[in-house]
């Protein structure tokens, strides 16, 4: 898949999170595939998607410590 078709969907990913926030865990999830996809192609993963990995990792980790 090319670089710019797997930045549209993760684009689109990006809103959806925003405009349904209760699915959060699944576009997590499809987020970090789409990254994933990148990596997998060598390309180079821009530093914004790369920070926003780490951001919704961090936040779903606390948000499954604080469901314990």
């Amino acid at each position: 898949m090319a670089f710019d078709q797997l930045k549209m969907e993760i684009s689109m990913l990006l809103t959806q999170m925003e405009n349904q926030p209760q699915d959060l865990w699944e576009l997590h999830e499809q987020i970090l595939e789409k990254l994933n996809e990148l990596r997998a192609l060598n390309l180079p993963l821009p530093d914004d998607l790369v920070e926003l990995e780490k951001k919704l990792t961090r936040d779903l980790e606390i948000g499954r410590g604080s469901k314990k």
